[in-house]
């Protein structure tokens, strides 16, 4: 049995903002962001038990675009929750968490 992916009201918003902004400079990026996006949530599905971070919270990188994604396991549910998507340069110590 898979994994349900939910994605917080944060970090919808955090995709759509990045989505946004790589609309701006290409016709392209929007669409393999989006497109990588789901590769990530297909492999959180599949096996979400990646390094934790921090305390509860988990993350995966997202291939070919500086960002990663943050989230806790509900194993009782069968459930992902998805808490943010966060620019790998970005400060480290405003992680997810933190």
């Amino acid at each position: 049995m898979g994994y349900k992916i939910l994605i917080s009201p944060r970090a919808q918003s955090e995709l759509e903002n990045i989505a946004d902004y790589y609309a701006r400079n290409s016709s392209i990026a929007p669409q393999l962001f989006i497109a990588k996006i789901k590769e990530a949530y297909d492999k959180l599905e599949k096996n979400p038990f990646y390094r934790i971070q921090y305390k509860r919270i988990r993350a995966v990188k997202i291939k070919k675009f500086p960002y990663s994604l943050y989230y806790i396991i509900h194993e009782e549910k069968y459930q992902v929750c998805i808490l943010s998507c966060f620019h790998n340069k970005r400060d480290p110590q405003k992680r997810p968490g933190k």
